[in-house]
């Protein structure tokens, strides 16, 4: 699929972008090349290849799974201005 000018300065008009005619000719070129780039690719028969999250088949290193932080629920709760029964209590909002 090719495209002239006239369908650049349109698209051009549409997304509010200011092409002047002598980028007009690039941009048409350019956007011709990545459709024909695309209809290359649908052309592929991948019927038979498995989908992939990632193309390198590496596993991610993670780190041991540490409690670092202490239990610090105690010392919370009595800064706290109102709390029963290891809750927080709060005005009421909705009735």
């Amino acid at each position: 699929m090719a495209l002239d000018k006239s369908e650049v300065a349109k698209i051009a008009h549409l997304a509010r972008l200011h092409v002047n005619d002598s980028e007009a000719v690039e941009v048409a070129n350019r956007i011709t090349d990545i459709l024909a780039l695309i209809d290359q690719m649908q052309s592929v028969d991948t019927d038979n290849v498995a989908p992939l999250a990632h193309p390198l088949d590496v596993v991610q290193r993670l780190r041991a799974d540490v409690a670092t932080a202490t239990d610090q629920r105690q010392l919370l709760q009595q800064l706290a201005p109102a709390s029963e029964d290891g809750l927080y209590l709060v005005p009421v909002v909705l009735e």
